[in-house]
């Protein structure tokens, strides 16, 4: 049998092929995504469930023209093979090679740039609306997990959909975290099929019109034709909506799929169809621990995931996880809060160990901050662990609910700085601008990872909301204490003594600065705080020298180095300053550390900078 994918290379060629070829089809762009995953890296469980109902979608709709906006977008490996970019998959997530995640820039067929969740009602229900304006017939279909859905924004997004009755908007629940239920078979494919057909939605217009001339039978028949649909399928809530509910029906399952949205095609207003998918489906490795291979690095499929040996270093995860439970143990008020991220937070321990203690709120970071504050009015000591480009999501709330009750939550705000192959959308660029400028807010920048769990102690002892943000992965490998051993809150500290230029570094990059002070025989300090700012060692430090340089994995505007110059000026001191940090444009997706050297992060971008500025020793 001659493969099928090379003669893809656009979803107009798919829809050439008769449906009979669709399933291998589907087997070849599965055995894609696994080849490519296994080489570089990325989210492979999502993708594994996706490809029929990718292939459906492209073969059913007239992409680009019609619109598909992927939900997080890290199910769209399958998508990115059968618009064009099967070629470029090994370059995924590499520096200079494709996204792991949908972008405009990227191909015309990434018509929304997705990688935070829960978005993608909204903005298929834009461009429905948008097509409606300009008198287009575009269709514009939403792919949304089952886990996107516990987000408020999808609901925000539905209750504001369903009164559009002209909408031509398909949102397609992905239901991904159970297996395929007895309902999921023949007779619900039938139903599935003839729910979505013209006559039954004909069928049921005029029975609506020809029973609302007599109010009690319309009623009666309304509530018959819920409670039999509700035997089958959970059609009511979306119904409340005002959406034509579908399904449940197999995701897998293309002689289900393609009748179904071809039927759903013809319909008019919002359009709801329920598919159940199985994560890692086709390869049994990952149906069995789709959870492990949500994200893995380079492994054989062959042989699948190998343990490896106990790592040389932990990473700063697994050191706020340690010091969760430790905290934990000593203190019975403190409680731990995840907005769906309890394996890349660290809390899996935690979870584990204090199961009445600990909260997984689905993925609503908006929510998980006002709980933290509920639960801290109350006497309790909340500890969210939110990466830093999630908080970002919940700023409001962080302000409004929590910052101005001056309530004592603690923010362990993992990737901060930059994250490698996610890219742009996960960078933890922004938290010091967008945190130090809150009143109440204190922000700490741990140099290692010995000096993540002491600031983590610190945070958690003091009596207003504290934000620890470190970044991913392992630092330089300094062990931490076993004791819970609080620093000085607010206070810095001089790792090495020069002479001219001292350079004040914020977090990680206090290392490459040590390296570069070392070659300039310049002052190096470790500042520890973004917010407060060690004040009296600043001035100290700057009466010392003749010019000051900054440097912080975060952006520059409005950062750690604009906190410094703030601080200089109201004591009226005049200095030159440096300020080294993230540029004012979007870093792309690549290998940190040359990502770093790449921005002049590293020691001899360090170092180069500074003679560029201030001249040589």
């Amino acid at each position: 049998m001659a493969p099928l994918l090379p003669t893809i290379h656009d979803p107009a060629d798919l829809r050439r092929l008769p449906r009979e070829q669709l399933r291998q089809l589907a087997d070849e762009v599965r055995a894609c995504v696994l080849d490519n995953v296994s080489r570089t890296g990325g989210h492979l469980s999502s993708n594994l469930g996706t490809v029929e109902l990718t292939v459906a979608l492209h073969y059913v709709f007239d992409t680009p023209e019609d619109r598909i906006v992927w939900d997080v977008g890290h199910q769209t490996y399958p998508h990115k093979i059968l618009t064009g970019r099967r070629e470029r998959m090994p370059t995924l997530r590499q520096q200079g090679g494709i996204s792991g995640f949908p972008q405009r820039t990227e191909s015309a067929y990434d018509t929304f740039g997705t990688a935070h969740s829960s978005t993608s009602i909204s903005a298929a229900l834009g461009m429905a609306l948008a097509a409606h304006q300009k008198g287009e017939t575009r269709h514009a279909i939403a792919v949304i997990g089952d886990g996107a859905m516990t987000a408020g924004m999808a609901f925000e997004a539905l209750n504001n959909a369903g009164v559009y009755d002209d909408a031509r908007l398909l949102v397609i629940l992905n239901d991904n975290d159970m297996s395929i239920s007895p309902p999921v078979g023949a007779l619900n494919r039938y139903l599935a099929q003839l729910m979505s057909g013209q006559f039954y939605a004909a069928a049921k217009e005029v029975g609506k019109s020809v029973l609302k001339a007599a109010p009690p039978l319309f009623q009666l028949a309304k509530r018959l034709e819920e409670q039999a649909k509700g035997m089958v399928v959970p059609a009511t809530l979306f119904e409340k909506f005002g959406f034509n509910y579908i399904g449940p029906i197999d995701g897998h399952d293309l002689d289900s799929l393609i009748p179904t949205l071809e039927n759903l095609k013809q319909l008019k207003g919002p359009q709801f169809l329920h598919v159940v998918t199985r994560k890692g489906q086709g390869y049994k490795l990952a149906e069995a621990d789709p959870v492990a291979y949500h994200g893995p690095g380079k492994f054989d499929p062959s042989i699948g995931l190998v343990k490896p040996a106990a790592a040389p270093k932990k990473t700063f995860t697994q050191v706020f996880g340690q010091w969760l439970c430790d905290m934990a143990a000593k203190d019975g008020r403190l409680v731990g809060i995840t907005p769906a991220m309890r394996e890349g937070s660290g809390l899996v321990e935690f979870e584990q160990k204090f199961p009445d203690r600990y909260y997984d709120v689905g993925i609503a970071e908006q929510h998980a901050v006002t709980f933290a504050a509920g639960l801290a009015c109350e006497g309790l000591k909340p500890v969210v662990a939110i990466y830093s480009t999630f908080l970002q999501r919940a700023y409001d709330q962080l302000i409004h609910d929590v910052a101005i009750q001056n309530l004592p939550v603690v923010f362990a705000l993992d990737r901060a700085g930059l994250v490698g192959a996610d890219g742009a959308t996960h960078a933890g660029a922004y938290d010091i601008p967008f945190l130090r400028c809150v009143p109440n807010m204190a922000v700490a920048c741990p140099a290692d990872e010995a000096e993540c769990r002491q600031l983590l102690s610190t945070a958690f002892a003091q009596n207003h909301p504290v934000a620890v943000r470190y970044p991913r992965g392992a630092g330089v490998g300094t062990v931490p204490a076993l004791s819970l051993d609080a620093l000085p809150y607010g206070k810095g500290e001089v790792r090495r003594q020069g002479h001219r230029i001292a350079i004040l570094a914020f977090g990680t990059l206090l290392y490459p600065a040590l390296e570069a002070g070392q070659a300039l025989d310049a002052t190096v300090v470790n500042m520890r705080w973004a917010k407060p700012l060690d004040e009296a060692l600043l001035r100290e430090v700057a009466e010392g020298h003749e010019a000051l340089v900054t440097i912080e994995e975060g952006a520059i505007m409005g950062g750690a180095g604009s906190a410094v110059l703030e601080a200089l000026q109201a004591a009226g001191i005049q200095r030159s300053v440096l300020q080294l940090g993230l540029p004012d444009r979007f870093i792309e997706h690549g290998d940190p550390a040359r990502l770093l050297a790449g921005l002049g992060l590293d020691a001899a971008g360090i170092r180069s900078a500074i003679e560029a500025r201030f001249g040589s020793a």
